[in-house]
Parts: C-alpha cells; structure tokens; sequence
C-alpha cells in the first residue's frame, strides 16, 4: 500500500526485525517490505494455496531487488498460525474481522509476554481498532487518513500504526 513508507519509514526498520503480513494474498505487500526493509525476515501468512503460489512466483521473480535474506509463505488459517516469538511487525489490511481478528490479536499478545519485545502492528482500515484497544496493551503512535471527500472513505482508507508492549512491571499478581 503507498500509505506504508509514511507509516513505516525505512530508517524505522532494522537488520532485527521481522515483518509479519497476515492475508498476504499475492504477495505485494510482502514484496514490498522485503524489497524497501533490510529485515531478517518477512513471512507473509495465507490461506489460499492458490494465492500462496502466485505470490512465491512473484517474489521469485523479483529476488535481486530484495533487500531482506529471508522471505517465505505460510499456507495456513491465521488461528493455526504460531506467532513467531521474534516478530516485531505485524501488517493487516483488514485481513479478517470479529472473533479471527480478537484470537490472532490475543496470540500476538500472548507471545510479547512469553518474549518481552515492542511489536508494532501496521493496520489498514482499522475496522477492529477498539479490539486492539481494549487489550489494554496497544497504543496509537501513528495515524495517516485517506485524502478524500467523505469521512467514510477517509476512515476506511486510513492507516494507523499501533505499539503493542509486554505487560508492565508491577502489575502481575501480588505474592
């Protein structure tokens, strides 16, 4: 998506971070992190085998542009998929919604507390913004609207970049 290099400037990404798309589809947006970012890796999580395929082959296609040493696909659902404990970006363009989205968003919270680490979570049309919210963990730290006529068209167009941090220290249980 063209909003991405404001949302997410290249100097903002490093030779640590691993980048996360799930609903890849294609591939583009896959190609484009791994071909804009040095990362160490970015994996692009999808469904559809079909689509899986079409986007090895476009990545393939493309490798002397990349500037990341790892790229790969996961055919999977994104309830099967086991967050990597060193993810550090995850990206949806509205990939899924309701129960999906809270359970993916739960497991990507669930491995920040098993490996403490900022994750920060690229979201296009942010329709399941108050699900993230409401995790008490994740933070707005960028926003960008669409430009365009209609407060609809802009919010469904628009792109927000949250901060998901492990659990604060002094607030587990009392011993």
């Amino acid at each position: 998506s063209v909003n991405r290099p404001r949302i997410l400037p290249a100097r903002e990404v490093g030779p640590h971070d691993v980048f996360v798309d799930f609903g890849s589809g294609m591939g583009r947006v896959v190609l484009q992190a791994a071909t804009r970012y040095p990362c160490k890796k970015v994996i692009g999580v999808e469904l559809s085998g079909r689509l899986v395929g079409i986007a090895r082959a476009n990545v393939a296609r493309n490798a002397h542009r990349l500037r990341c040493a790892e790229v790969s696909f996961v055919e999977s659902d994104a309830l099967d998929y086991e967050i990597p404990d060193d993810m550090t970006i995850a990206f949806f363009h509205n990939p899924f919604t309701g129960s999906i989205f809270a359970r993916v968003l739960q497991r990507i919270v669930e491995s920040v507390d098993r490996a403490p680490r900022t994750v920060r979570v690229v979201y296009v049309n942010p329709v399941e913004e108050r699900a993230l919210l409401e995790t008490g963990r994740a933070r707005v730290v960028r926003r960008l609207r669409g430009m365009r006529p209609t407060a609809e068209w802009s919010r469904s167009n628009s792109t927000r970049m949250y901060e998901i941090t492990p659990r604060a220290i002094g607030h587990g249980v009392a011993g």
